[in-house]
């Protein structure tokens, strides 16, 4: 499934696209936007794969937007304004199409956006190639580190990158949260907050929802708790 957003001040131009959007079985269109400002926390978190995103907006336009983006974003231009084609298509657009925007044209865009998405999931999940339910590689430091599933104590993300602890010393790669946890074990790693993955065999205690393991205080985020409690402690909780 392709998650997308919408950034449009035009809230007929918003409600345009999600109709072309819901009739394309492959696109969930997650969150709509009525500027970039308000759209960008939104992006820096949950990386969406594909953004509709009009040019003309009051505050902050949608190519200097693109400029501003951290991360490199798969994105279709919805605009009224052909003028602006050349530049877009210096910032690596996926596709550029004028108001209003016809089916046929919009579903052609799709067709391009999913083709370069679905390679670059593949590419990155090609990063992380899993060799044995105890083992993964990892690109660190120009090479493919083998560790250990048992001697990862925890996983924070930083951004576009992901830091992994051992016991001994910890390894940078770029990757987001949400990937490297989709390689691990759900029986033995849990996702804590949205920054970090616990290993949770290297628990040392819990108190007041926070989780010491080797000596790192982990908070565990609201949204997980439920999750972590009923999974990970509830069950296995001695009780008199």
């Amino acid at each position: 499934m392709i998650k997308a957003i919408i950034i449009d001040d035009e809230p007929l131009a918003r409600e345009g696209i999600a109709l072309l959007a819901d009739q394309i079985t492959d696109i969930e269109i997650v969150e709509n936007f009525s500027s970039a400002i308000a759209a960008s926390s939104f992006i820096a978190n949950e990386h969406p794969d594909l953004i509709f995103m009009d040019i003309e907006m009051p505050g902050l336009d949608g190519l200097s937007f693109m400029r501003s983006l951290r991360r490199k974003q798969q994105v279709i231009l919805t605009t009224a304004y052909p003028q602006y084609a050349v530049e877009a298509y210096e910032l690596d657009v996926i596709d550029y199409l004028v108001k209003p925007v016809k089916e046929e044209r919009f579903l052609k865009a799709v067709n391009r956006a999913r083709s370069v998405i679905n390679y670059m999931k593949k590419t990155r999940e090609s990063e992380t190639a899993e060799i044995n339910q105890d083992e993964i590689y990892i690109k660190s430091d120009r090479k493919f580190i083998k560790l250990n599933l048992k001697d990862i104590t925890f996983i924070k993300g930083l951004k576009d990158y992901v830091m992994v602890f051992t016991k001994e010393r910890k390894y940078i790669t770029a990757m987001n949260v949400k990937t490297i946890m989709s390689h691990l074990p759900a029986e033995t790693f849990a996702r804590v907050s949205k920054s970090y993955i616990i290993n949770t065999h290297q628990i040392k205690s819990i108190e007041n929802d926070v989780i010491n393991i080797v000596n790192e205080y982990i908070p565990i985020g609201n949204i997980y708790k439920e999750k972590f409690f009923n999974t990970f402690v509830k069950n296995k909780t001695l009780r008199r």
